[in-house]
């Protein structure tokens, strides 16, 4: 029976749902596969495609697109298991892709033999399921099993399957979960720590489990042993193994939030908690130390130790209650390190300084980490270190910038030089190019950098066709690679591309992020805003010829820079985007992202977004540029409701706005090349409609 307080209460939750109802008309929308909301975005998809397709360039752009996404002269970029190098590869032939494997030697020649291990297009024909390949985790050291994941349609839910590399069949009564957000990893060939839906109260707040199992073979997950429960307000639960030259090592990675939480440490079936700082991240494991990044600075034994700083802890004597780190690398102002990559005989910490790699090997000597660059030749650009393993000495890295393609090596043990495998081809003609990194302003003094491509002899008179890309959150930093489709669709018919380092992204470390988080994110904004009015000062461009383009959280970005400066641009491709500030965190996987952008049932929190949200900013009375919206019916971690809302509000007040939805591809709006490249043809078609 009711009290008087909580029927109260009651009421007013019944009256503040049906207020919501009323202010927001389009809620209906968020029914992400309902059939009105359906019907709605096949109508619209029809409408846009229509008018894009229409375009002169749009075929063209189509064709040239997919033939380089499906060119056989693609590198096969690999992981080496074993002796055994595995590529995924998608193609004309395999639309949905063949997961194959080749030997180093075979590798190296130009015509590579491969041995087909899945044929993920066959698998989907056969089963009638819209199968996309998410990757695999093969059991080390054996190398002779592994745990495959597959989406329908490209959701990040998956299931998860057991397959024998031997006789290249799935295991029958193997490791099996049905779809979830889950993660699976070997402790050993029997054994595998799981996380997963488990069904009533197994998943957190945002979607994601709270539990983990240690589960054996044979045995029904039910009866899986449950060694560790997070809480409902947690981000996640996740198992993490480190597999060493002291075996594997297991861990419990409990986030409470997006940036913080805690590491437990399996040992003898018990798990002990570390005593770590609470945004700590630990990145592998080297002769007994555990190697751990730091987004905050630790003040620990009368010691400071800098804020994204790498630095190394005795695992054994951290167990035991000391803790004595000691600095392995400390990035300066302008550097932050991008990734940390152990062999048998060093660890490699790739830097990157004001945008550019560079690498630096680290041994340690008498308790001291030393250090030297290697591969100084190589810069201006970005290196990737791929295929290290503490069993091995060798590794591979590619390199790349704006102008230049990838090109892999193999990278022997010291002395011996490294060793060109492949060399990506050149699409397009980059000898009339330049590349400048310019910084502009931004409202509050801070300098924001950018990179400036197009060519070299253009004319200083504000006519440059110029599409300006950010994303400015995560700590996840935009550097210069090498696009061939923005090389074929854009620089080949007079496009100037500016890439903005903006605050919010990782590019000067922990503090660059930091600094634009929740209530101090229109930092972020005004350093996108400041880099677009740089350009137009220098006379590169004018609104006129201005566009911009940016996905997920960059899709909030490009939604916050039209609604803020509708002025400064003459076209937007905002693509699966976040676009309700105040429900997002309602919407899929949003609610993780709070440590982000902070919660919007705070006050303060909502009295800042509702000034920034792009949904609740459009206006009717303001001229606005034609904006492209596109998203994926399949997106289950951003909602296709915000790119949907947005849109009907928009064409309720009178703008003039394109939407195109695929109704699979996940949060990467494509579940295959085809998808891709219609995707990239439709958004440059538009951009050559705006801006020429």
């Amino acid at each position: 029976m009711f009290s008087p307080s909580n029927l109260l209460l009651l009421v007013l939750l019944v009256v503040l749902n049906l207020t919501l109802v009323a202010e927001d008309p389009n809620l209906w929308l968020e029914e992400v596969e309902g059939e009105k909301a359906l019907k709605w975005v096949r109508k619209q998809n029809k409408i846009s495609q229509k008018t894009i397709e229409a375009h002169p360039a749009f075929k063209n752009i189509h064709e040239q697109t997919l033939k380089v996404l499906e060119s056989d002269d693609r590198i096969p970029y690999f992981k080496q298991r074993g002796n055994q190098l595995y590529n995924f590869w998608q193609g004309q032939e395999h639309i949905r892709g063949l997961w194959r494997r080749t030997t180093l030697e075979e590798y190296k020649k130009e015509d590579t033999a491969w041995e087909t291990v899945i044929d993920i297009d066959k698998i989907a024909k056969t089963e009638k399921e819209n199968w996309v390949y998410k990757g695999v985790e093969v059991l080390q050291p054996s190398h002779d099993r592994a745990i495959v994941r597959l989406s329908r349609g490209g959701k990040d839910a998956s299931v998860y399957r057991e397959f024998d590399l031997n006789s290249r069949t799935f295991v029958p009564k193997g490791f099996k979960l049905e779809e979830a957000k889950s993660e699976l990893t070997w402790m050993d060939r029997n054994t595998t720590l799981v996380a997963t839906d488990f069904g009533k109260d197994s998943l957190t707040n945002s979607g994601y489990p709270r539990i983990v199992k240690l589960w054996k073979r044979g045995q029904p997950l039910s009866d899986a042993r449950k060694i560790f429960e997070g809480k409902s307000t947690d981000v996640g639960i996740w198992p993490l193994t480190l597999n060493t030259t002291d075996g594997t090592l297991a861990f419990i990675r409990r986030s409470q939030t997006f940036y913080k939480g805690e590491y437990h440490f399996l040992k003898d079936n018990k798990l002990l908690k570390l005593p770590l700082p609470e945004d700590a991240r630990i990145k592998d494991y080297y002769d007994g130390q555990l190697l751990i990044e730091l987004k905050s600075k630790w003040d620990i034994n009368s010691r400071t130790m800098a804020q994204g700083a790498l630095v190394s802890l005795d695992l054994e004597k951290l167990l035991n209650g000391a803790i004595e780190p000691k600095i392995v690398h400390k990035p300066d102002i302008h550097s932050t390190i991008t990734s940390v990559d152990v062999t048998a005989d060093a660890v490699i910490v790739n830097t990157m300084t004001k945008v550019k790699s560079r690498l630096l090997r680290y041994i340690m000597n008498d308790g001291e980490w030393i250090n030297h660059s290697i591969f100084k030749e190589l810069k201006n650009g970005v290196i990737y270190i791929s295929n290290t393993s503490p069993h091995r000495q060798d590794y591979t890295l590619s390199f790349q910038n704006f102008l230049t393609p990838a090109t892999l090596y193999h990278v022997p043990p010291v002395p011996s030089p490294r060793v060109k495998l492949k060399q990506a081809p050149r699409h397009f003609d980059a000898s009339r190019l330049t590349v400048q990194q310019h910084w502009a302003t931004s409202k509050d003094g801070t300098q924001v950098p950018y990179f400036l491509v197009g060519d070299k002899n253009r004319r200083s008179d504000g006519k440059n066709p110029t599409l300006l890309y950010a994303y400015g959150g995560f700590e996840i930093s935009m550097r210069p690679w090498y696009s061939s489709t923005t090389g074929i669709n854009w620089f080949a018919r007079g496009g100037v591309y500016a890439l903005a380092n903006i605050r919010g992204g990782g590019e000067f470390g922990p503090s660059w992020h930091q600094s634009a988080l929740k209530t101090k994110r229109n930092k972020t904004y005004e350093d996108f805003i400041a880099v677009a009015e740089n350009l137009i000062r220098k006379g590169i461009t004018t609104p006129r010829h201005l566009g911009i383009r940016g996905g997920s959280n960059g899709g909030l970005l490009t939604g916050v820079a039209l609604t803020k400066r509708p002025d400064l641009f003459n076209a937007v491709v905002c693509q699966v985007p976040l676009l309700d500030m105040q429900r997002y965190t309602k919407l899929l996987a949003g609610h993780s992202w709070i440590a982000e952008y902070g919660d919007p049932e705070i006050p303060e929190i909502w009295n800042f977004w509702k000034k920034w949200s792009p949904y609740h900013n459009i206006q009717k009375d303001i001229k606005y540029p034609r904006v492209l919206f596109t998203t994926s019916t399949k997106d289950d971690r951003v909602h296709p409701g915000h790119a949907r809302k947005m849109v009907a509000r928009m064409k309720k007040q009178g703008h003039s706005v394109l939407y195109y939805e695929n109704i699979e591809g996940g949060h990467s709006g494509a579940a295959n090349l085809k998808q891709t490249a219609y995707a990239q043809a439709i958004a440059y078609a538009y951009l050559l409609q705006q801006l020429k």
